[in-house]
């Protein structure tokens, strides 16, 4: 396990939250503590959002605390029948992402053999604002996450795994052990830049005027995503229909030197975006793979069954290959459009 930056600012706002909590004179700083745990959040956005929607839960934690205590009391009993109820009403309202820190927030305040009136209890919900509040600052200043870099980091990572997967799937130079390993940690690589993007497209849509996004990148971005999913998608096919289909050599040369040629322009295309190589030059790939998908449909030599697995592959591959040039077409515009800001 790595000491990531959320586990960092994890500890800070811990740290934040007792030392304020002692400043202002608020007795069991632990509860605040055990808050600001609750509150740090992989984004600005959703630290605010967070944040938000504690203050509304714990809120309405509080006032179920006080009105049970004044009505029922604060017996073992009572505690418990009150945290189902605080449970189903949060389940109700769709505040299920609050549930914990609500049900601490009115563990703390009933739990309290000391309560006495409103004051008491305003004085319990203050300890639980003060480490949401540690948190969402220490989110804001401290390694505010760079997510376009981030995200750009792990595509690059994916793409080696899917690289090596398509040069190797016909070829079947990897053992099947590696192979399957690759294939699982690409996937949780794909999801892991899902998870990017919609942070992303979060923070664009909600706090755009504090921090701007270029959309532009965000367009490259999707499409990035989305050569990545047609990618996968190719192996998957490939997998299920390749060696089924009782290839010849020729065949089975044919459809690697293919696999290559776009795994190649993936490759060039990221180069370009990232500014490590120039311009290039690249065949009509997508005609390429049109022709390549009608030369199999075409071949008359082989089993029905056999052709008709081979040109479901072929049209994978021509579906990734539209992809990619769809890609290239966009980095192109999004970069001309830069150069044309920075006047160049």
């Amino acid at each position: 396990m790595t000491l990531g930056p959320r586990v960092l600012k994890t500890g800070i706002a811990v740290t934040l939250a007792l030392y304020l909590s002692k400043w202002f004179g608020l007795e069991t700083p632990v509860f605040a503590a055990i808050a600001a745990s609750f509150t740090i959040q992989p984004s600005i956005y959703r630290s605010w959002k967070q944040v938000s929607e504690q203050f509304q839960a714990n809120l309405f934690g509080a006032i179920i605390a006080v009105a049970s205590i004044y009505l029922f009391g604060n017996n073992p009993v009572v505690i418990g029948l009150i945290t189902m109820i605080v449970i189903v009403l949060s389940l109700k309202l769709k505040m299920e992402s609050s549930i914990s820190l609500t049900i601490i927030t009115v563990l703390i305040m009933m739990s309290s053999q000391e309560l006495q009136g409103i004051l008491a209890a305003a004085h319990k919900f203050l300890i639980v604002l003060v480490g949401m509040g540690s948190a969402f600052l220490v989110n804001l200043i401290v390694y505010p996450p760079n997510f376009s870099k981030i995200f750009m980091e792990k595509m690059d990572s994916s793409f080696k795994t899917l690289s090596l997967l398509v040069r190797t799937v016909i070829s079947n130079e990897l053992t099947e052990k590696t192979f399957q390993k690759q294939w699982i940690q690409l996937r949780k690589d794909i999801a892991k830049l899902e998870e990017l993007y919609k942070i992303l497209d979060e923070e664009r849509e909600k706090i755009s005027k504090v921090k701007p996004l270029d959309i532009r990148q965000l367009v490259v971005f999707k499409q990035m995503l989305a050569c990545l999913h047609h990618g996968l998608r190719l192996l998957d096919i490939v997998e299920d229909h390749f060696f089924q289909s009782r290839p010849h050599k020729v065949e089975t040369r044919e459809f690697d030197d293919h696999l290559e040629e776009l795994i190649q322009y993936h490759e060039l295309i990221l180069l370009k975006y990232s500014g490590k190589i120039k311009e290039f030059d690249v065949d009509p790939i997508v005609q390429e793979s049109g022709s390549f998908l009608e030369s199999v449909i075409e071949d008359r030599t082989m089993e029905r069954n056999d052709r008709l697995r081979l040109t479901i592959i072929g049209s994978a591959m021509y579906d990734y290959s539209f992809q990619l040039k769809r890609l290239d077409e966009l980095i192109d515009q999004y970069q001309k459009r830069i150069k044309e800001a920075n006047g160049g």
